[in-house]
């Protein structure tokens, strides 16, 4: 694993919040496994059961809010992180209807904490700032988005990540800009959009699949909101795979990638809830769900694709596995969890690269 990314990531120190959370976990798990010197910032552990205590990885985890902007200082001050990854946030949508302050107040300004802080650091390399694919303006038609499409967002969740977008792209043309990168600053500020990340380990509230395995886990009928909803689906490790790209371009010097980039599906592969479910049900017959007319719900996109032709031409970045192995690994992974006590994280991971080494991907030569 450690040569990995041109074993880039060996002896770095990396700073990583949210690293307690689901994606968090794992790409802290995978940095750990490359000879990283990883440095977890959160506030909380967010999920019992969680996949962070879980994997028991051996790295320092400071408990601390994204909002926090002096503990924030310190904490990069006495590191002195050669990259950061910024994966902090309130990640739910029908949460953010009935906290929205919460949802701005850590997606928005938590963000330019996380930026404010790495300016005052000049060994910081630069930061990959994570948000969404909800951050466009979501016209629901069939066209994916790319990353010149505008920003915006229905619902508080969506509009804290296009405000997150506009933000970075604030920060970078006032502080960072590329045409003075060398002369005037030497960081570079990138940011990822992913689609819907499903994958073991993900015990969050109001999330279909989760919903749905612990459901299973009790003998329980998991009742589906909107099962027409597309999404383009994707295995945790895809859109992570796409930040350490980034972050090995950062640390690399490479100011070309100052830039949003969006992580998705190949040939903008897409499948309602309903087919997701289908599949599920296959791999593990305990997954029983129904589809109950539903009122007066709050306002979810119910179509959402993107296109990945920049990340796919400039960052030579591709996905590993189609969505229905997606799929098949994470509904595995909770049954072999919920029957047999094992976790298949590193298994997982390895056979992850594994394809990667197959398909001949540059990160994993």
């Amino acid at each position: 694993m450690v040569n990995l990314f041109g074993g880039i990531y060996n002896n770095k120190t990396v700073l990583l919040t949210g690293n307690t959370g689901f994606k968090g976990s794992w790409m802290a798990y995978w940095l750990t496994k490359m000879g990283a010197n990883v440095i977890g910032y959160s506030k909380d552990i967010p999920s019992e059961p969680s996949h962070f205590k879980l994997i028991n990885a051996k790295y320092e985890h400071i408990m601390g809010d994204v909002n926090d902007l002096e503990l924030l200082k310190k904490t990069i001050a006495k590191h002195k992180p050669d990259v950061v990854f910024h994966l902090a946030a309130q990640s739910l949508v029908r949460y953010s209807y009935k906290h929205a302050i919460e949802t701005f107040q850590t997606n928005v300004i938590g963000t330019a904490n996380v930026i404010e802080a790495c300016k005052e650091n000049s060994n910081t390399k630069g930061c990959v700032i994570v948000t969404s694919d909800k951050c466009y303006e979501n016209f629901e038609d069939d066209r994916p988005y790319n990353e010149t499409d505008r920003m915006g967002g229905y619902d508080p969740y969506s509009a804290s990540k296009g405000c997150a977008e506009l933000l970075t792209s604030s920060y970078r043309r006032s502080f960072f800009a590329v045409n003075e990168f060398g002369k005037k600053h030497n960081f570079i500020l990138a940011s990822g959009r992913a689609g819907n990340v499903i994958g073991g380990g993900d015990w969050s509230v109001d999330r279909l699949i989760p919903d749905v395995v612990k459901a299973a886990a009790k003998g329980e009928t998991t009742e589906i909101r909107n099962p027409k909803a597309t999404r383009p689906w994707q295995h945790v490790l895809e859109p992570v795979s796409g930040y350490l790209v980034l972050g090995q371009k950062i640390l690399q010097g490479d100011v070309s990638v100052a830039d949003g980039w969006n992580f998705g599906p190949a040939n903008n592969e897409t499948l309602s809830v309903q087919e997701v479910l289908d599949r599920a049900v296959h791999i593990w017959t305990h997954i029983l769900f129904e589809t109950p007319p539903q009122k007066n719900l709050p306002h979810e996109a119910k179509l959402l694709r993107l296109d990945c032709t920049k990340s796919n031409s400039k960052l030579h970045w591709y996905p590993v596995w189609n969505t229905e192995k997606a799929i098949e690994y994470t509904i595995l992974w909770y049954k072999n969890y919920y029957e047999k006590k094992e976790l298949n994280t590193e298994a997982d991971l390895r056979d992850y690269v594994t394809k990667a080494k197959e398909l001949n991907y540059v990160w994993a030569k």
